[in-house]
């Protein structure tokens, strides 16, 4: 019975977690917001697509919205890339009761959209090709396995003969 409710309050402590980035990013709605819970930082919807498009984290969900996490020491590289990039952030730790521990601000500077649209773009077909990619790692033993990769090859030459012209 205590696993079951473990899980229970895990699963109600990820959906405050959530809850708290809805709450934060209708005050900072162009604004990368990092949740800080022990060792790692973690994003949430938007915010996840921009820093998986940057450093190819993977993408998993989480009551249907989307997210990523990676170590605290990783930060300082993810925040000087969205500086460079011009994106705007803010940092909260949890355990401060999600007080904002760091804010960047680039006002009207800001490339969060632009750089939003072109990392949904990129993550929706890098998750795609990857999902092609697991495919066909799962049925490289099958019978009619060279059936499908000639397929596969034939549309590929087509499209290069395409783009070509």
């Amino acid at each position: 019975m205590s696993a079951w409710i473990g899980a229970q309050n895990w699963d109600g402590e990820k959906m405050g977690i959530i809850n708290m980035v809805k709450t934060i990013k209708q005050v900072h709605p162009n604004d990368v917001v990092f949740i800080k819970v022990g060792n790692f930082f973690h994003v949430y919807g938007k915010d996840s697509y921009i820093i998986s498009y940057f450093f190819a984290y993977k993408l998993k969900k989480i009551e249907n919205i989307s997210s990523c996490g990676f170590p605290s020491n990783s930060l300082n590289k993810i925040i000087a890339k969205l500086e460079e990039n011009k994106v705007n952030y803010i940092i909260v730790d949890r355990r401060n009761n999600y007080e904002i521990d760091e804010i960047s601000d680039n006002r009207n500077l800001n490339n969060y959209i632009k750089i939003f649209k072109k990392a949904k773009i990129y993550v929706n077909y890098k998750t795609r090709i990857d999902n092609i990619n697991n495919f066909m790692l799962e049925n490289i033993d099958k019978e009619n396995f060279k059936i499908i990769i000639q397929k596969m090859e034939e549309v590929i030459d087509e499209r290069r003969k395409i783009s070509s012209n």
